[in-house]
């Protein structure tokens, strides 16, 4: 299930970009929170009269993540006995708090926020407060360090590697075991071990149906049918993925050779690898995909099952190749 939560520490750049790159979590959003006005603006919280502070909404599945994981995460990457301070950036809008929607999950915070006190010298200021008030912040500021990487950040780099590789051992075991029980052997193979089914032989290499293809294990979608090409590889490819944020791509040294592996960004399923060798109008890449990591889904089934959004993307899609 889709929960939420709210996390401000300094920048939002750099907080909302961390939480993105986490296992498990669905999305985020840079924005104002906890303030006196109506819909403030970037430079109106920065004048330090609004009581707003820089917060990322973070809608996670609790079926990947657990809370007190996301929590953990928060507090590595803040200074908590800091007030109205993070990195180089001083005022309360920059203040550190925790805010819920779900009065469940106030203990939780609470907990945790005194798991951290017994760790730390000094007195832990991190607020932990409901929700009052959220304001998306203005569109430039939404995935900023995503479009552009060399943007400020408090945030070690080092930190967002982490982020990417870490994973809830609690809700991992959990989640493995009810893999088990809906994937085939094959299936779970392949998106959980890295594994890799036959060529040619497999369930969507000679597809080019209209429609989408989402994760198996999720159901995040991932392709569409129209940047699905013919390579005689033997196995699904594609000329990108249905958007740069879908998957992640990491440097894969297994068998001995240097390769880029592609896995699904919500659930870290194993895909597949990306190719330098597609065709050139195709912008010259492939994504090598394996069937057993997919589902697919045909266009008249898109809508019923939540995946209208992407209908008019496919459609416009195929105009084009026509």
């Amino acid at each position: 299930m889709e929960r939420e939560i709210f996390f401000a520490g300094g920048c939002f750049w750099g907080l909302e970009r961390y939480m993105s790159l986490i296992p498990g979590v669905t999305e985020t959003v840079a924005g104002y929170a906890n303030g006196r006005t109506e819909s403030p603006s970037y430079e109106d919280v920065c004048s330090g009269d609004t009581g707003y502070a820089e917060t990322v909404r973070v809608r996670y599945d609790d079926g990947w993540i657990s809370l007190p994981f996301l929590l953990e995460r928060f507090c590595d990457v803040i200074d908590p006995a800091s007030v109205n301070r993070q990195g180089n950036d001083i005022g309360e809008q920059y203040r550190s708090g925790i805010y819920y929607t779900d009065e469940a999950d106030r203990e939780i915070i609470e907990a945790s926020l005194r798991g951290l006190q017994e760790r730390t010298a000094k007195p832990v200021v991190v607020e932990c407060k409901s929700l009052e008030n959220f304001w998306p912040a203005e569109e430039y500021h939404q995935k900023y360090l995503e479009k552009n990487p060399n943007g400020y950040c408090h945030i070690p780099p080092s930190r967002f590697s982490e982020a990417e590789t870490t994973s809830d051992e609690a809700a991992l075991k959990k989640r493995l075991a009810a893999l088990r029980e809906k994937l085939t052997p094959l299936q779970y193979e392949v998106t959980q071990n890295a594994g890799t089914e036959p060529p040619f032989r497999n369930e969507y290499n000679n597809l080019f149906e209209p429609g989408i293809y989402v994760d198996v294990t999720s159901g995040e979608p991932l392709f569409l049918s129209t940047d699905k090409f013919e390579s005689g590889c033997g196995w699904p490819s594609f000329s990108r993925p249905i958007a740069g944020s879908s998957v992640v791509e990491r440097t894969d040294h297994a068998h001995g050779i240097e390769r880029v592996e592609v896995r699904s960004r919500i659930a870290g399923s194993h895909l597949g690898h990306v190719f330098p060798d597609g065709p050139s109008e195709l912008d010259g890449l492939r994504y090598c995909i394996n069937s057993a990591s997919l589902r697919f889904v045909p266009r008249d089934e898109m809508e019923a099952e939540g995946y209208g959004g992407f209908l008019e993307k496919l459609e416009k899609s195929r105009e084009t190749k026509q």
